[in-house]
């Protein structure tokens, strides 16, 4: 239990107006993208890097929890306080601080959400190509936390491919400043990088140094639909196999393409197996090319219909239907295990297969859609109820899952990170003396554990 002293401290620190104890407030932060909850005993909202740092050292003394929380979109439980304690939201911390149009840098605080980021850059004719899901709702922190992908990382990488620098408040409070606006940059160990991905266990974010690049010059964007996954999996590998590098190269399955439409009515052809959304990027002419020659590919892969997008209502319409098959599965089936395993590109139809027979085994419904251009598959377990024995064939499922992907040669997480829900299954993919160094590491950063705890590691 947090004490009336405690609460008083953090009170005097924040103002009584950045702290919420009350039940029906507690509640809201007791959850993010998952449907587990678990509530914090306060929650609590820090405006600046020396609140933080005050709040860590009373967290350190009185060994309570805190869980560094921005927009709540994660998909492994890694925003939620599974052992109490505070829930630090970091949503007011909002200011883009900078766009340094010279260096093609920006700063900004964890707060900021993502598309807006994004729409400010783009009116100054740059780009920050990271764009998770989610990013309407998710923020620039949380993202760095999680090392977030999205549909065109497969052209320009994740989140650690953006960040130069960082300022973290550390478990024990003290604020340090890692990298900087430069590119080359070797001094010493890359703590940046050790902090990106790390979900909120080595330290608190509160200023990001983000990487920008000129906004390609003009995008082509489009639909195409097969009679069988197989035929659209083959596609992907004669398009990368042509020395064709799409921004992006998205995928979905039948029953994702059959939910979406039930969902949005954006008119998808029901009858295919499978469809993939091609976009690409660049100068005029070489765009034109380059989806001409894919369209010919396709066509060598039986494609049923290849349409282009001829507008930019056209290319959002498409973009609509790929961004609706995860709030589409979630009105289907509320509950669902929602995972993020990566495959070698050329194992994407054999992963794929595996999980179709996954699917009739354990006798769950399998959703399957995600980045098909670098192995991402977002394969969702569609849960009927949380009985006894659909729990215990969905965990048999995961298991037998992981296991294939590793025997593959992949990972089992590429985006949405371990967080509680795989911490299980971190041996599955790590060796004892990997997991030991990682833990050696958090504990020089956090020796009383207060920050996150519970997260990516077993205890």
């Amino acid at each position: 239990m947090i004490s009336k002293t405690v609460k008083n401290k953090l009170r005097a620190i924040l103002g009584k107006e950045n702290l919420l104890d009350e039940k029906e407030d507690l509640i809201c932060y007791s959850y993010d993208a998952t449907t587990f909850q678990f509530k914090p005993e306060l929650v609590i909202f820090p405006k600046t890097p020396e609140q933080i740092s005050e709040i860590l050292k009373i967290a350190n003394q009185e060994k309570i929890p805190v869980v560094p929380r921005g927009g709540g979109t994660g998909l492994s439980g890694g925003s939620i306080p599974i052992l109490g304690g505070m829930a630090l939201v970091l949503t007011r911390m909002n200011k883009i601080l900078e766009i340094d149009q010279e260096n093609l840098t920006a700063l900004v605080e964890p707060g900021v959400i993502t598309e807006e980021f994004k729409i400010i850059v783009e009116k100054l004719g740059l780009f920050y190509p990271p764009d998770p899901a989610s990013m309407k709702m998710s923020t620039l922190g949380g993202n760095a936390a999680e090392c977030a992908g999205g549909p065109h990382c497969l052209k320009y990488g994740v989140t650690r491919d953006y960040v130069l620098g960082l300022e973290v408040v550390l478990p024990t409070g003290e604020i340090i400043k890692i990298g900087s606006k430069v590119i080359k940059n070797v001094t010493g160990y890359d703590l940046t990088r050790l902090i990106i991905g790390s979900e909120g266990t080595l330290g608190v974010i509160t200023k990001i140094i983000l990487k920008l690049i000129p906004l390609p010059e003009n995008f082509k964007t489009a639909i195409a639909s097969f009679f069988t996954m197989e035929d659209a999996a083959k596609c992907v590998s004669k398009i990368i196999q042509a020395r064709i590098l799409p921004s992006t190269l998205e995928f979905m399955d039948h029953f994702s393409i059959k939910a979406v439409e039930e969902y949005s009515h954006l008119g998808l052809p029901q009858e295919a197996h499978a469809l993939l959304l091609i976009e690409v990027d660049g100068e005029d002419t070489a765009t034109k090319i380059q989806l001409n020659k894919i369209k010919e590919i396709c066509k060598e892969e039986n494609v049923i219909e290849f349409k282009s997008a001829s507008t930019f209502e056209e290319r959002e319409k498409i973009w609509e239907a790929r961004r609706a098959v995860s709030p589409a599965l979630g009105k289907i089936s509320p509950l669902r295990l929602n995972e993020d395993v990566v495959v070698p590109r050329n194992k994407l139809t054999e992963l794929i297969k595996e999980t179709q027979s996954i699917s009739k085994q354990y006798n769950l419904e399998i959703a399957n859609f995600g980045h098909a251009g670098d192995g991402n598959l977002h394969l969702n377990i569609l849960l009927k109820s949380r009985t006894p024995q659909v729990m215990k064939n969905a965990e048999e499922a995961l298991n037998a899952l992981y296991l294939k992907v590793i025997q593959m040669q992949g990972a089992i997480s590429g985006e949405h990170g371990i967080g509680f829900l795989k911490s299980k299954y971190l041996s599955y993919a790590l060796k004892e003396e990997q997991i030991l160094l990682m833990k050696k590491i958090k504990t020089i950063f956090d020796p009383n554990n207060i920050l996150n705890p519970g997260k990516i590691f077993v205890d």
